[in-house]
């Protein structure tokens, strides 16, 4: 007996046989991703459950719901700020060791009291908070800061 050299495919043998399922069951249950939309944020319409977990691990939950708007005319405050805890946790990031002191310049950040400080810093600074202040003079620091022209 010759072997099969062509089989008609199922979807064109079960013409007339329920809804087109061709023996899988409910028919989404046998597509491929069809109803799943594509790739990507694709399909993430109006019957997107299945992308929901998709679209919060990529985008969290900032994604749904109404963000609000800032008007173009606002400013925002674009100023660097620096708290002190960060400055001591990262000294060799920051600055260098001469003798007992540690020399930091960050002339373009406004430093910032959250923290202890324990070393003696000197810190070369564009704003100082009062309390960032009070807490380096504490430990025998000093922070200068920049004076701004102003015109």
């Amino acid at each position: 007996m010759p072997a099969t050299t062509h089989k008609r495919r199922k979807s064109s043998r079960m013409h007339g046989h329920g809804r087109g399922s061709h023996g899988w069951g409910e028919r989404k249950k046998h597509k491929k991703s069809g109803h799943r939309g594509g790739k990507g944020m694709s399909g993430s319409g109006k019957r997107a459950d299945q992308k929901k977990t998709l679209v919060i691990k990529l985008y969290g939950n900032a994604y749904f719901g109404k963000q609000g708007i800032t008007s173009r005319g606002t400013e925002r405050d674009t100023r660097k700020r620096i708290n002190l805890k960060s400055i001591e946790k990262n000294l060799e990031t920051y600055g260098k060791k001469e003798g007992d002191k540690w020399i930091i310049n960050l002339e373009n950040y406004k430093i910032l009291g959250d923290g202890t400080v324990k070393n003696k810093l000197l810190i070369q600074a564009k704003e100082a908070s009062k309390s960032a202040i009070e807490k380096v003079e504490g430990a025998g620091g000093q922070i200068v800061l920049s004076e701004e022209k102003e015109e």
